[in-house]
C-alpha cells in the first residue's frame, strides 16, 4: 500500500492511551512481542495498519529503520520508544532518508530481537528482512513487495537524481541486489499477510510464497452520508506521479460541462495547476472536517492509481458517494461493479483521458442504479474493528499451530486461502 502520507487532512488517530484498553489478548500474555516498521515519517496507510498492530499487542517493543514523525503525528504510538538503526544518524536523512535505500537491508539486519518470541514485520520496503530464529515465529503483513527495487525502480532513481551517469549505474547495480536480497529474505518469514489479493498476487509471483489476505483498517466511522449533493466530481489524494491526478485533471478538461475539485498536495502540484482548466479547482491540503464534508456531497470519487489496496475509494463509499474507478489493483476489491446487485462505482480499463471520460459518461447514465446505503454498507467491510478481529485471530492460530511444531519448515508453516472481508 504505497500511501506516502496522509492527504489531503491527517485523519483522526486513536490515542495511545485509549487504544492500550484493549489489552494483550489471552494468548498473548507473557509473550514477548517485536514490531518492525519500515520508517516512520509520516501517517499513511502503513501506519494506520501499525496503530492496530499496537492496540492488539501493546506490550509489544516498536523497532524501525528510522523516526522522524512530527510531534503531532506522534499520538497513534503514544510515548514508546522507537528503536531505530543506524540509518537514523546519517547526513541529510530527516528529509533524504529514501536516498539510503540500498543500506537499509544491512540497517535492518543489525536490529537485535533475539529475545523475542513472535516478531510481527510491516513491511513495503525491507523490514520483512530481520533476522530471527528457528524458535522465533516471524508474520509479515506486506502492504506492498518492495516497490523502490521492483516496480517504481525508474521512478525512485528519477526522484533521487541517480538515473543517469557512473552514480545511477551504481544505483541501478545495488536495485539489482537489492532485488536478490528481497526475494532471498522471503525466507525467514513463516507467515505472510497481505493487504489484498492483489498483493497476494504479487507475494506469490515475487517469492513463490502464498499469503493470507487481510484487508488494511479503515476508519469508516469518521464518514458518514447525509445532506445535499453537489454537481462536482471529486478527487483526493497526495499529487505525485502514481496516483495520475494529472490524468484526471486532463481529462475533465475534455469534460467542460463537469466540474473536478481536487483535494490534497504535493510535488506534482505547480504541473497539475498548469493543466487545469476553468472547470477544475485545487484546494491544496485540506483538513479532516472539510475532506469529511467533501466526500459527503460530491457527486462521485474518481480514482485513477493502481494501488495496492486504495483508502480513499473507501472512505467515499463510507460517506455514500459512489466511485469511478481504474480497473486495477485494490480498487477492484474495494469497489462494486456495475455487474454487482448492489453496486457502488463504475471501472475504466486503462488509465487514459479517453477511458476516464467515457466512465464518467457511464456513470452518468447508470448513476440512479447506485444507492448511498449500498455504498456505505460496502465500506463497513473494511472497519479497524474488523482488521483487529482478523489479524488477532489469525496470529493466534499461527503461534497455536507454531508453539507445536518442531522441524517443519516455513514453507511448509505458510497458510492458503484468505480471510473473508464480508
Amino acid at each position: 500500500m504505497m500511501m506516502v502520507a496522509t492527504t489531503p487532512g491527517q485523519r483522526r488517530h486513536t490515542r495511545f492511551e485509549d487504544a492500550a484498553r484493549v489489552g494483550a489478548l489471552p494468548f498473548a500474555r507473557g509473550l514477548r512481542v517485536a514490531i518492525v516498521h519500515d520508517w516512520l515519517v509520516v501517517y499513511g496507510g502503513a501506519e494506520r495498519v501499525l496503530e492496530q498492530l499496537l492496540r492488539i499487542f501493546p506490550q509489544a517493543d516498536l523497532f524501525a529503520v528510522v523516526e522522524f514523525l512530527p510531534e503531532p503525528l506522534k499520538d497513534f504510538i503514544g510515548r514508546r520508544e522507537v528503536r531505530t538503526t543506524f540509518v537514523q544518524n546519517l547526513p541529510g536523512a530527516r528529509k533524504r532518508y529514501r536516498s539510503y535505500l540500498p543500506l537499509m537491508p544491512l540497517a535492518i539486519e543489525q536490529l537485535d530481537l533475539a529475545s523475542y518470541d513472535v516478531v510481527l514485520s510491516s513491511s513495503h520496503a525491507v523490514a520483512k528482512g530481520v533476522l530471527t530464529g528457528p524458535e522465533q515465529m516471524h508474520v509479515s503483513y506486506v502492504h506492498s513487495p518492495m516497490r523502490y527495487a521492483w516496480d517504481l525502480q525508474h521512478q525512485y532513481l528519477r526522484e533521487t537524481g541517480l538515473d543517469r551517469g557512473l552514480k545511477g549505474w551504481a544505483a541501478k547495480w545495488l536495485l539489482h541486489r537489492l532485488r536478490a536480497w528481497d526475494r532471498h529474505t522471503a525466507n525467514g518469514v513463516d507467515h505472510f499477510v497481505a493487504n489484498s489479493r492483489f498483493i497476494r498476487n504479487r507475494i506469490r509471483h515475487l517469492y513463490r510464497r502464498d499469503a493470507q489476505v487481510i484487508y488494511p483498517p479503515v476508519d469508516v466511522e469518521s464518514f458518514s452520508p447525509g445532506g445535499e449533493r453537489d454537481d462536482f466530481y471529486l478527487t483526493a489524494s497526495r499529487l505525485v506521479p502514481y496516483k495520475r491526478v494529472a490524468l484526471l485533471v486532463e481529462a475533465f478538461a475534455q469534460l467542460p460541462g463537469r466540474r473536478l475539485v481536487v483535494a490534497g498536495d504535493g510535488p506534482e502540484r505547480e504541473r497539475i495547476g498548469a493543466l487545469a482548466g476553468p472547470n477544475v479547482e485545487l484546494l491544496g491540503h485540506c483538513d479532516d472536517a472539510s475532506l469529511r464534508e467533501l466526500m459527503r456531497r460530491a457527486r462521485a470519487f474518481v480514482f485513477a492509481a493502481e494501488e495496492d489496496f486504495g483508502i480513499a475509494p473507501v472512505e467515499a463509499q463510507a460517506s455514500g458517494t459512489p466511485v469511478i474507478a481504474y480497473g486495477r489493483g485494490g480498487a477492484t476489491e474495494s469497489v462494486r461493479g456495475l455487474e454487482h446487485a448492489r453496486p457502488t462505482g463504475i471501472f475504466f480499463d486503462e488509465q487514459s483521458v479517453p477511458a476516464i471520460v467515457a466512465a464518467v459518461e457511464a456513470f452518468e447514465r447508470n448513476e440512479h442504479r447506485i444507492a448511498p446505503g449500498a455504498c456505505r454498507e460496502n465500506a463497513l467491510r473494511f472497519s479497524s474493528a474488523r482488521f483487529v478481529t482478523e489479524y488477532a485471530g489469525f496470529v493466534q492460530r499461527a503461534w497455536s499451530e507454531f508453539r507445536g511444531e518442531t522441524l517443519r519448515s516455513p514453507a511448509a508453516r505458510a497458510p492458503a486461502g484468505e480471510v473473508a472481508a464480508g
